[in-house]
């Protein structure tokens, strides 16, 4: 605990010194809003039971090729989560991250596809979506390279099997089938127009900063995808400004940062209390 508290006060220390912060967030974010994080197809069935069943898991389930061979299965999946993610709260440490955002610029970056930030309040343009949005389509084939919100989209699907029922989303230009935004495993039909020109801004913005004080806040971030943490880690790679938090791996690369073994909302607002 002593060494918990002194590297929350050295945390403190860095966010009240920051001129700029770059939250990098990964599934460990949306944790203690009751998301779940899938690590492992253990708790992937927890989540989903119906596809212990069948023997899949997530991996297999987020697969393009489930939107051409088998619709209803490849919607049931992601009609479900849309409605979960459009069902929940941020919780607090968001609100946490959105004060300090008031203070000085703050972007984001992460790999989540939930739209929880922008849900909490942070304008679209300051999140940075590497692997898109659940919040919006494209066309399966694709037959052109748009990407459109999924304003008022809601999809039927049957809870005992997790098929979708009923007409699928279809693409507003061609009238084929349309899927979410998101790259998935294996994918060479995404359309990566949307999450590229927020990365570009985010680089331009990190460019603009090169003399300021920026602190990376990663959270929620494992090694499994390491997309999130490197970011963080290049982003910090000149000052050492990183704060890690992360239940499950805290470590730091040659030690250099702050470590918080410990979930996102405790870690955000025990800082917050101290600052």
């Amino acid at each position: 605990m002593r060494r918990v508290r002194a590297e929350l006060e050295r945390a403190t220390e860095l966010i009240a010194g920051a001129d700029a912060l770059l939250v990098c967030a990964g599934a460990g974010m949306g944790v203690d809003s009751g998301l779940p994080d899938f690590r492992g197809p253990d708790g992937f069935w927890r989540a989903y039971p119906p596809y212990r069943d069948l023997g899949l898991r997530f991996e297999e389930l987020a697969d393009p090729v489930h939107f051409a061979a088998d619709p209803s299965l490849a919607w049931g999946f992601y009609g479900h989560r849309l409605a979960l993610y459009l069902a929940t709260v941020p919780h607090a440490g968001f609100d946490v991250l959105l004060r300090w955002s008031r203070r000085v610029p703050t972007m984001v970056f992460t790999s989540n596809v939930d739209g929880q930030f922008q849900r909490a309040g942070f304008l679209a343009d300051d999140v940075a979506e590497v692997h898109g949005s659940i919040h919006h389509l494209q066309c399966v084939l694709p037959c052109r390279p748009d990407v459109w919100p999924a304003d008022g989209l809601a999809v039927d699907v049957d809870p005992g099997t997790m098929r979708a029922m009923g007409e699928l989303p279809a693409c507003r230009h061609c009238g084929d089938l349309a899927r979410p935004n998101i790259l998935m495993f294996g994918d060479a039909y995404w359309v990566p127009a949307r999450s590229q020109g927020a990365l570009d801004a985010l680089t331009a913005w990190r460019r603009a900063r090169r003399t300021d004080r920026l602190v990376a806040v990663e959270i929620g971030a494992g090694t499994g995808v390491p997309t999130v943490r490197r970011q963080a880690e290049l982003a910090s790679a000149t000052s050492g400004a990183l704060i890690r938090i992360n239940p499950r791996e805290p470590q730091l690369r040659h030690g250099r940062g702050v470590s918080l073994p410990t979930g996102a909302l405790r870690a955000l607002t025990a800082i917050d209390a101290l600052l």
